[in-house]
């Protein structure tokens, strides 16, 4: 208990000091792109927001060397890897620890880390300005408002042509569970069925501007875990590893977004890697 509010702490003390400054930056960029949108000046601040998150995860990691006994269990071709690449990445979803082992892996090798977000959470305090401010894509996730989530997609791609970054996409949309597993009739013994929307509205709309795409599988020991039970020091180990995805140039076009033989096609080439992925997870669970 003294271990997780401890590390509880520490945690909150650096998203209250990071969140606070990326929200100040933020209106400075939002003052900026009233005046000058297209900007060298927009650019320069967006890339110090940035440099402000990475900071942050930074800390994060400090913190869970520090009071944490986890150890971590990472493999991948990370040397295919640059800081001031493109890249897409794909992953299971297992738990909320999943967004700070990503980060961390991924921290000092690639941009920071985007991933999309529901619209809902732009309100939440002072993180929700500040995942605003650093250009995270927020989508409605509805099937009426898809042309709106498709747009936001495109829009977040066009910025991020002129700014290194990586996006990070969970499949599955939610948490595992075996209740969720069920109630889906999941083909998979150790995943959800794949929501392929973000995936593909991502392929559409940045494929010609990716250095990669890479898929990265997540396991802790008995197949789940809690944030409480990482912070708690009731995590031996992470499981992580990535590898980089061959996609087809078919994928890189619109057509994968609608009803068609295309998005056929699409779905069947992630249900490929999705067995990969849990025949892979058979091996640590």
């Amino acid at each position: 208990m003294l271990r997780a509010i401890v590390t509880l702490i520490l945690l909150l003390i650096n998203v209250a000091i990071f969140g606070t400054l990326v929200m100040l930056l933020g209106i400075v960029k939002f003052a900026v792109h009233m005046t000058a949108p297209r900007s060298h000046l927009r650019t320069r601040v967006i890339l110090m927001l940035s440099w402000l998150a990475e900071r942050w995860v930074g800390v994060n990691n400090r913190i869970f060397d520090w009071v944490l006994p986890t150890r971590w269990n990472i493999d991948g071709p990370f040397d295919e890897i640059r800081h001031d690449g493109r890249y897409l990445i794909i992953s299971n979803h297992v738990s909320w620890v999943d967004i700070f082992a990503i980060f961390r892996v991924f921290h000092g090798r690639a941009a920071f880390v985007r991933f999309f977000l529901k619209h809902v959470l732009i309100w939440f305090p002072i993180v929700g300005q500040a995942v605003w401010a650093l250009e995270f894509p927020f989508l409605r996730r509805r099937p009426e408002q898809r042309q709106k989530d498709f747009d936001t997609a495109r829009r977040a791609a066009q910025r991020y042509r002129h700014i290194p970054v990586a996006v990070l996409t969970f499949l599955e949309g939610t948490r595992f569970s075996e209740e969720k597993r069920e109630d889906q009739e999941s083909p998979y013994a150790h995943l959800l069925r794949p929501r392929i929307g973000a995936f593909a509205f991502v392929l559409a709309t940045l494929g010609d501007q990716l250095d990669g795409v890479f898929d990265v599988t997540l396991a802790y020991p008995g197949g789940n875990t809690t944030l409480w039970q990482f912070i708690s020091g009731h995590l031996p180990v992470i499981t992580l590893r990535m590898r980089r995805l061959d996609v087809p140039d078919e994928f890189h076009h619109r057509e994968i977004t609608e009803s068609g033989a295309a998005r056929d096609r699409f779905k069947s080439w992630v249900d490929s890697i999705w067995r990969e992925k849990d025949a892979l997870l058979s091996t640590f669970v």
